[in-house]
């Protein structure tokens, strides 16, 4: 059994913030000041954890795995869908086009459905509001059927059928 190496909490906060970010940036909260974020930053760097990158710090693969993660897999595979697309995935569904939830849905009719990340991409939301609306708004006062899976690295999948 692996088990994770020993963090001090700035450091555990700066690595788990850091991991939600799509792009694995470091960004110390203002509350880390003066010689205590330089501390942290130097115990990161050194331990290979994070590395400097051209406006600041970049988490490493090493760093995801002191917190028990994996990186996150580029969205090179997700293309842009076209507009005419988008209102034809709307169809039957009384939603107005060019809102978030609208973007929810096109989102979710793709044959492929859409994971968490993408569909906070999409709306700008947090994760918390993207579950909220499929099941407040989409399940229930619509009454859409959302499965749920998962894809083959454990990320929930979302998908209208």
């Amino acid at each position: 059994m692996d088990t994770l190496p020993k963090l001090s909490p700035a450091q555990a906060l700066l690595l788990r913030t850091a991991a939600r970010r799509p792009d694995g940036r470091v960004i110390p909260p203002d509350t880390l000041r003066g010689g205590a974020r330089a501390k942290v930053l130097t115990a990161l760097l050194q331990r290979g954890w994070i590395e400097p990158a051209d406006d600041g710090h970049m988490l490493t693969d090493a760093g995801y795995a002191a917190i028990g993660q994996l990186r996150p897999v580029p969205l090179d595979y997700v293309q842009p869908v076209d507009a005419t697309d988008d209102i034809q995935l709307l169809e039957g569904i009384p939603i107005r086009p060019g809102t978030k939830l609208a973007a929810l849905v096109v989102a979710l009719r793709r044959p492929q459905g859409a994971t968490s990340l993408q569909l906070m991409l999409a709306t700008g939301w947090k994760p918390h509001s993207v579950r909220g609306a499929i099941s407040g708004m989409l399940r229930k006062k619509l009454g859409l059927n959302v499965v749920l899976a998962h894809n083959e690295s454990g990320e929930r999948v979302y998908r209208l059928v």
